[in-house]
């Protein structure tokens, strides 16, 4: 175990490249979505654009951040900090490297690696949802309620399906620690190709679980304006889509932890480069749904969530567990 200061350093190391990162995903975001739809993205801002995280950080500081005289003022201020607070935190269990020697040192590559690390990131996302519903309870509007329930029915539902989906991964290996889970990566093979099934229902329900398209009901803007978050502005509004870009980067994360050996590479030892280089791609694919499909109805949301990814996700862990009982 790392004394305490290297894990504050650590931790103070990964919570900055996770911010840097959910800047410059937005960048990209833009950028990707412009090339795929034949316009302009970011071009204005510095070279290619690569100023515009810092010139929209800047616009959301310097606006008003406005409330609702009749909300209510203290959870109203407190739920965007609880959702990029409980975001932020999630990503201290994801392991990015194998480890290193420094000095007379043995530093890990994992901030805290807990015996129970995946159970620790769906309770911080479970506690995330909170920050959404009483974001959108306290505003005391029609639209920010409807947009906070929403967010209740669609997030609880398919995180069922979303710990079902790694629930063959956990049976594989036989630990929820995800360091132990890369190192058996390591030596075996990776576990998107036994566990696929359980890969597509893990990449459909995560993109539901962080609220994008084509599943991004909660703020679906032709419907209900802006769901949870319609009456906020400035920085507070800010809070809220660094939550989710985070929460969608720290969800990328896992998937390349569990299904595609973390830091592992086809060659090459390059650690958290191997990391960095697969949670890129994964991003890439939220950014490429987003461009590609159309946003589905409320009901088919539900009905695929509870009728398709559910049943789905339940057979194949069954079918797992019969299987690593028959081989054992």
């Amino acid at each position: 175990m790392d004394p305490w200061w290297i894990d504050a350093i650590k931790g103070f190391l990964i919570i900055n490249i996770v911010l840097v990162c959910f800047a410059y995903t937005t960048w990209l975001e833009r950028k990707l979505l412009s090339r795929m739809q034949g316009r302009f993205g970011p071009n204005r801002a510095g070279p290619f654009g690569l100023l515009q995280p810092i010139a929209d950080l800047v616009k959301l500081v310097r606006k008003e951040a406005f409330m609702p005289m009749s909300a209510s003022a203290k959870l109203y201020i407190a739920a965007p900090i609880l959702s990029t607070f409980t975001a932020l935190l999630a990503f201290a269990v994801i392991p990015f490297g194998a480890g290193w020697h420094i000095w007379k040192w043995d530093v890990s590559g994992v901030v805290v690696d807990a015996p129970i690390s995946l159970v620790l990131i769906f309770a911080l996302g479970s506690l995330g949802v909170y920050g959404f519903i009483i974001g959108g309870w306290a505003s005391d509007s029609k639209y920010s309620t409807l947009g906070a329930m929403r967010t209740c029915a669609q997030l609880v539902s398919y995180e069922v399906s979303l710990a079902l989906a790694v629930l063959g991964v956990v049976i594989q290996a036989g630990t929820l620690n995800l360091s132990e889970i890369v190192h058996q990566q390591g030596t075996q093979f990776w576990f998107f190709g036994p566990q696929f099934v359980g890969l597509v229902v893990f990449f459909l329900a995560g993109t539901a679980e962080t609220s994008r398209p084509p599943f991004d009901l909660p703020e679906g803007d032709t419907e209900i304006v802006a769901g949870y978050h319609t009456e906020y502005s400035g920085m507070r509004w800010g809070l809220f889509q660094m939550s989710e870009y985070v929460h969608m980067i720290t969800l990328s994360a896992l998937g390349v932890t569990l299904f595609f050996g973390g830091w592992h590479g086809p060659w090459a030892p390059l650690g958290p480069l191997w990391f960095f280089l697969k949670l890129l791609v994964v991003v890439f694919l939220f950014i490429w749904m987003r461009a590609s499909l159309p946003r589905l109805r409320y009901d088919q949301l539900m009905r695929f969530g509870w009728k398709i990814l559910l049943p789905v996700a339940t057979l194949n862990a069954f079918i797992t567990a019969l299987v690593v009982v028959a081989v054992n």
